[in-house]
């Protein structure tokens, strides 16, 4: 038996347990793993409140909260190619077996050996943000030299766009809340404020062409004020919001495989995509770890250090 973080039925916060649960048993396709650290997400408090029905597995209630992680493998269900017991990894756990929790299994397709030199910590952050990064900055292929903005720049999917983007040679011009002004300009963002004033006359300032590309992280009406600052619609990119392409928008493209979590981290090692992580905090302070990324209070990436 092991301790889990989840929810026995779908609404907010108040849901949220703790649970016993025994090992899950790896089926096709996937590795038990040791869970060392799971990184913490907007989708997992989505998923949590019904938004997102399908990524759960099929499983019962109640459910393990958390879509990525790194730990290492105990157990490896029947065609889990390319991954043995006793290997570091990380990956997402796509079958619905959560990653707040001592023990859990991940889609070994969607799974990939930690290179040596990469610590738990940051390989758990890169399924989500890290991978976002590269797929949206592959799909908007900017040359060095381009404007790109980053709306919602503070969290840490923004900010690992944001690092990866300086590290292309892109000028990065980011908008977010007071709080998070520091983290971005530390990585080379100019930074806009949201609580400043106009957001729109203070880009038209910073860049008075408009923007070769944005990558939108907050959706909404933020979306549609600051789509008609690109200059071509179709560079706009969002990872959340539906409605882009009645903009003229695009979804970011994602791909979640093995080989794209290996270039991840290839790029972490280099230090161009690993992700800010600004808070590390126990399983047993999970509650707190995911009602501050929740309330968006989160600057950076938030992770639960399990083991």
């Amino acid at each position: 038996m092991g301790q889990a973080w989840g929810f026995g039925r779908y609404g907010g916060p108040e849901v949220q347990e703790f649970f016993d649960r025994p090992d899950p048993v790896p089926g096709r396709g996937e590795v038990l793993i040791r869970v060392d650290v799971a990184g913490v997400n907007p989708l997992d408090h989505m998923l949590r409140s019904g938004l997102v029905p399908g990524l759960d597995g099929g499983r019962p209630f109640p459910r393990v909260l958390g879509m990525e992680a790194a730990g290492t493998v105990l157990a490896r269900g029947e065609d889990a190619d390319g991954l043995e017991v006793g290997d570091a990894v990380f990956g997402f756990a796509l079958t619905g077996g959560g990653t707040y929790a001592e023990t859990t299994v991940l889609s070994a397709p969607n799974t990939a050996r930690i290179p040596a030199g990469l610590s738990a910590t940051v390989a758990a952050t890169l399924p989500v943000a890290g991978t976002t990064a590269v797929d949206a900055l592959d799909q908007l292929g900017l040359p060095a030299g381009a404007t790109l903005l980053v709306n919602g720049v503070g969290g840490g999917v923004g900010l690992a766009v944001a690092r990866l983007a300086v590290g292309r040679r892109l000028r990065v011009i980011g908008t977010g809340s007071t709080a998070k002004r520091a983290q971005a300009e530390t990585i080379g963002v100019r930074f806009i404020d949201y609580a400043a004033g106009d957001v729109v006359a203070a880009a038209r300032e910073l860049a008075p062409g408009g923007f070769d590309g944005i990558v939108d992280l907050v959706g909404g009406a933020s979306l549609r004020t600051v789509a008609a600052l690109a200059r071509e619609r179709r560079n706009v990119l969002a990872v959340g919001d539906s409605s882009v392409p009645e903009l003229g928008g695009r979804f970011v493209e994602r791909r979640l495989d093995r080989e794209n979590l290996e270039r991840s981290a290839r790029l972490a090692l280099d230090g161009l995509v690993a992700p800010v992580i600004t808070a590390v905090h126990p399983l047993a302070d999970a509650p707190a770890a995911l009602a501050t990324v929740e309330n968006g209070h989160a600057s950076g990436k938030v992770v639960i250090k399990v083991a």
